[in-house]
This record gives C-alpha cells, sequence and structure tokens, in this order.
C-alpha cells in the first residue's frame, strides 16, 4: 500500500448533525470528549485553511443549534439544513461540498450509523477519497457503531482521528504552521489527561 499523507490543499471537512439533541444521542463517545475532538478538528481546519462545509437534521423547533466547538474555532458558519439521512441526497450540501473542488472528505458527525455511514458511502462511490474521524463521531451503540465501520471499510472509506490528523498536517513541525498543529495535539494529549507530553519542547 502507497502511504500518501493527508494534503490539506486537497481536503474538505464535513460536520455532519454536532447539534444539540443529536449529539447528546452518543453512545459510543461521552459528548464531552466529542465536542473535544470536533473543537480540535475545527482548530485543524482553521490553522491549515481547509474549507468546511456544516450539515444539519431539521429541528422539531426553530433552526438547529449546532454545537459551539465548531464556531469557536471557524466563526458562525452557515449550516445546510437537511431532510435526508445522507447529505449527497441534499443537493445544497452536496453541492457545498463539491464547489471546494477538493478530493478528500474528512466527516465527523454523529450517528456514525446514520448520517456519516450513508454520506461517506455516497461519496465513496462519487470519486471522494473518505476519511472518518472515529473520536469526533459518536455512534448509538458499539455494536451498531462497529458494523457501520466495518461496512465502511468495506467499501474503501479510511478511519483517522484528529490526533492522527494533527500529526499528518503538522509535517515539519520547525513551521509555524506546523508547531500550531502539534499544539493542537498537547491540547488533546493534555485534556485526556497524559501527562509530560510535550513534543520537541512545544510547551514549557
Amino acid at each position: 500500500m502507497n502511504y500518501v499523507p493527508l494534503d490539506p490543499r486537497n481536503a474538505v471537512v464535513l460536520f455532519a448533525d454536532l447539534q444539540a439533541g443529536i449529539l447528546e444521542l452518543s453512545a459510543t463517545c461521552e459528548p464531552v470528549r466529542l465536542r473535544r475532538a470536533v473543537g480540535a478538528l475545527a482548530k485543524l481546519s482553521q490553522i491549515f485553511q481547509i474549507p468546511t462545509v456544516v450539515t444539519t437534521a431539521a429541528a422539531e423547533s426553530g433552526e438547529p443549534c449546532v454545537t459551539p466547538e465548531i464556531a469557536a474555532a471557524l466563526g458562525v458558519l452557515a449550516s445546510h439544513t437537511r431532510t435526508t439521512t445522507d447529505a449527497f441526497l441534499h443537493a445544497a450540501t452536496r453541492e457545498a461540498i463539491a464547489q471546494t473542488k477538493r478530493k478528500t472528505l474528512l466527516i465527523a458527525g454523529v450517528a456514525t450509523e446514520i448520517i456519516v455511514q450513508h454520506s461517506a458511502l455516497s461519496a465513496a462511490a462519487q470519486g471522494y477519497d473518505v476519511q472518518i474521524v472515529v473520536d469526533a463521531c459518536g455512534g448509538l451503540s458499539h455494536r451498531t457503531e462497529y458494523a457501520a465501520l466495518r461496512r465502511l471499510g468495506q467499501a474503501g472509506v479510511v478511519t483517522t482521528s484528529t490526533a492522527s490528523i494533527a500529526g499528518q498536517l503538522a509535517g515539519d513541525f520547525s513551521q509555524p504552521r506546523g508547531r500550531q498543529a502539534i499544539g493542537v495535539l498537547y491540547e488533546i494529549a493534555k485534556a485526556e489527561g497524559i501527562r509530560n507530553f510535550d513534543p520537541l519542547g512545544v510547551r514549557a
């Protein structure tokens, strides 16, 4: 297998249904950890100027409330509200992704078995290199999420994590953006309670 590091110039991030009332349904990743990973992915998107698309499910009343960690890193973004369980069956979301002209699609969302799985399968069928950011996703149960990830793997979809993405994007961390990416790694490790994590003296 040929390994090609993630190229931020060819990547786009899809944040799917990371909203009040749905994010809390995650049974495979605690909401606080899920929000932390989503925030880290949003920070990496900002650092490396990776375009992001936010899609939400229709709420029973009013506008869907997107988790604030995304806006904290990227500012308030317009969201594309769907009535489909597949982002690629919703014209506005599909076109927003296509308009970036980027072919590596990173997906974060809830639920893994529904919007994440269906969108990833459709994207892969349309020629995208799809990567599921597992710690920025939440499933309805460990059993059903495992089944979804297994199916996605069989379809050629790659599983990854915010830490892996940060490490790939960092590249040469003697450069400013590389050091910022390592800083995001440090924040993840610190939040997870990993002590003495200080690669190359990024933090005193």
